[in-house]
Order: structure tokens, then sequence, then C-alpha cells
């Protein structure tokens, strides 16, 4: 078979389609609940203070630790037998909750790993953003009188956009390319509940031999990823610009 014709295959072949539908949920979640979260964690700790300083530090830690040996310790934390995340499901009620091996709960249990690992990434990118912000907007808003919640989603927001668009990118960037944590876990499965393009591309690399197909679909990957940050960095100079008042 020649380069060409794995390409052909890929638009009548379900396991390509399902690998695609896969790896953009995947990394469609994973950006989004982490962006939320980290987001969040951010707006708590926006004052400067020695305790606010000492806990994002502390939330940190996660950032630290390899994503293959964070599946793995979460791998025996909800090990049926002796892992205390299945003892806490026990006496919530769920009995024998199967985690990474049951097609229903197995994408929650890597997002749970992936939000666990890389919120701190998008939440200090963005706590340095909302520290950078300049204060005069604010303390106009509250001269007149301008409700908090107000002032978040006309003033902070709009003004924060840049920093959440360039955290966002970096981690979708990431997140489509997911291996590690994912092959861990489940190595793709169970069946191909999670198979994503990098486990999938490993295992016929590897595990069958099929190189030319292997190579096609890191290829694949590329493309998708050279578009994605083309359409996030347009809109992010876009944004910087209208910050410049140049449009």
């Amino acid at each position: 078979m020649n380069w060409g014709e794995n390409y052909v295959n890929f638009l009548s072949d379900p396991d390509f389609w399902n690998t695609l539908q896969v790896s953009l949920v995947y990394a469609g979640l994973t950006v989004v609940l982490e962006l939320l979260l980290g987001l969040g964690m951010a707006l708590l700790l926006v004052r400067r203070t020695r305790l606010n300083n000492f806990i994002s530090v502390m939330l940190l830690m996660p950032l630290m630790t390899a994503p293959a040996l964070a599946a793995l310790m979460f791998k025996l934390m909800t090990n049926p037998n002796f892992g205390i995340l299945s003892y806490f499901m026990q006496v919530l009620g769920f009995e024998n909750f199967r985690w990474g091996s049951d097609p229903s709960t197995a994408l929650l249990t890597v997002l749970m790993v992936d939000i666990w690992v890389y919120t701190p990434f998008m939440m200090i990118l963005l706590l340095a953003g909302l520290r950078s912000l300049p204060t005069q907007p604010f303390e106009a808003a509250a001269l007149d009188g301008v409700p908090r919640w107000q002032q978040f989603w006309r003033i902070t927001l709009p003004m924060l956009m840049p920093y959440v668009l360039t955290a966002s990118l970096f981690r979708l960037l990431d997140s489509i390319q997911q291996f590690d944590i994912i092959y861990a876990l489940t190595q793709g499965g169970p069946g191909d509940t999670l198979m994503v393009f990098q486990v999938e591309a490993y295992l016929n690399f590897f595990q069958s031999t099929n190189i030319g197909r292997s190579t096609a679909l890191l290829i694949i990957l590329w493309a998708i990823t050279f578009v994605l940050s083309n359409l996030f960095i347009k809109n992010w100079l876009r944004l910087r610009e209208r910050a410049r008042g140049e449009i």
C-alpha cells in the first residue's frame, strides 16, 4: 500500500472517525474544564498576600508530577481491592465502580487525572494575567457603584481574553496529542473508547507494525494542530490590536 492509500482509506474507515471524534472530545473537555477551574482558582488568589502566594505555589505541585506517574498513582487509588478512591465510592453507595475498565466511566477517569495534573498550568497563566491588569478601570467602576459581577463580565474578562486564548491554545495543542495518561490508564480502551491519535499511532507502529497507517495518523494530527494553532493566533492578534485601539 502506498502512502496515499492510507489517507483515502481513512474516509471510509469507522476506526479513524472514532479516533478523530474521541481526540476532539477529549481535547475540548479538558480545555474547557481546566480553563474554568483555573480561572476560578486564579480569581480566588488574585490578591497578593503571603497566604495566597503560598497556596498558589502548593497548587503547582501536581504540575511537577510526570503525567504517566500520576496516571499510575490514580490506577492504584482506583484499584477495587485496596484503592482509596474505590473505598470512598463504596461509602457513597457506588458498589463496584469500575473506573477506567468500563466504557461509560473511562473518559471520566482519564479526565480526572488530566484535570488534576494540568489545571495548575491554566491557573498560573491566568493568575499572571489577572495580576497584570491595570487597576484604573476597576477603581472607576467601583466609584460608579458597578457590582463585582458586572466588573468581571464587562472589564476583567474582556481584558483577560488574550491570556485566556494563550492558555487555551497551549492546553489544546497538548491535550489533542495526549498519550501518556490515556495509555498508562487504559491503553485506549476499553475497546476503542479512548483511542486517541497518539495511542492508535503507537499501537499501529509497535504492535501491528503498520508503519504507513501510524505515519498517516500522525501527519493528520499535525495538520489538525497546525489549523487550530493558526485560528487561535489570529484571534489572539485581533484581540491585541483591539486592546491597543488599532481596530
